[in-house]
């Protein structure tokens, strides 16, 4: 059950409002390019350094969503029980990756998910457990992911598939989304590091104006409270909206 508005972080929640709004707008850009609507070099700097922030921003909140749930329900719950909520919700998560990659094999047949951020995100969140209660050894481990993930793109190419998920890339690869463990779990512990500094006990360490009953952040706070099912529906009405309105994009059709 989601928690009432009121006893969540409102920041936090507009901060994920902002990336989920980018989010969207960047898998605009990205299907329009796809069907040949309108031409961009989706590998080019300026377009991965608009998109890599949007993850990162997301994948930081995971690790900090993760220390406040950690905190709330530490003291309500036994060690077999605080396990196997962490695995329901990182199983779930994970399992909404398979579907999309079942949804994406099948259509638009033009490559699929093979590991996306659902993927990464339910594993990480698997994974994560063993480390939350850590302060610093989160931010060790994951700057060295980090790095290692960097390397491994940067310098590593194999003849095989099978760590993908891990960050390992064979030649002519090729998905329409990837975010394997190396680099982004590390970004996801350093997101853990970031939580158990900046919120303890279900409190902030910091303080901030509250700007929560602005209209604008309601909005946001609403987007980002929300942002999964967001996330699993904005590209179907994407696509639902290029086949409706055709005339629009210059008469082009998709096909």
């Amino acid at each position: 059950m989601e928690k009432n508005p009121a006893e969540r972080f409102w920041e936090l929640d507009a901060l994920r409002g902002i990336a989920i709004i980018l989010m969207v707008v960047y898998h605009l850009v990205f299907d329009l390019n796809y069907f040949g609507l309108y031409s961009t070099d989706l590998d080019s700097l300026p377009v991965l350094l608009f998109l890599y922030p949007i993850s990162g921003t997301f994948l930081l909140l995971v690790g900090i969503s993760l220390t406040i749930s950690y905190s709330r329900v530490q003291k309500k719950l036994v060690k077999r029980q605080l396990q196997l909520k962490f695995l329901r919700r990182g199983a779930g998560v994970f399992g909404l990756g398979l579907f999309i990659t079942l949804v994406t094999w099948v259509y638009p047949h033009d490559g699929f998910i093979v590991f996306g951020v659902l993927h990464c995100i339910g594993l990480s969140i698997l994974l994560v457990y063993p480390l939350i209660r850590f302060r610093r050894l989160p931010l060790v481990l994951g700057a060295f992911c980090v790095l290692l993930g960097v390397f491994l793109r940067i310098a590593v190419v194999v003849d095989f598939p099978w760590l993908l998920w891990l960050g390992f890339v064979p030649t002519h690869f090729y998905t329409l989304d990837y975010f394997p463990l190396l680099p982004w779990f590390g970004v996801v512990l350093i997101g853990v590091f970031l939580g158990n500094s900046l919120y303890q006990n279900d409190k902030r360490r910091f303080t901030i104006n509250d700007h929560s009953s602005l209209v604008v952040s309601k909005g946001l706070c609403f987007l980002g409270r929300h942002s999964l099912i967001i996330y699993l529906l904005h590209q179907l009405i994407i696509v639902g909206l290029l086949y409706v309105f055709p005339l629009m994009l210059n008469g082009s059709r998709i096909v």
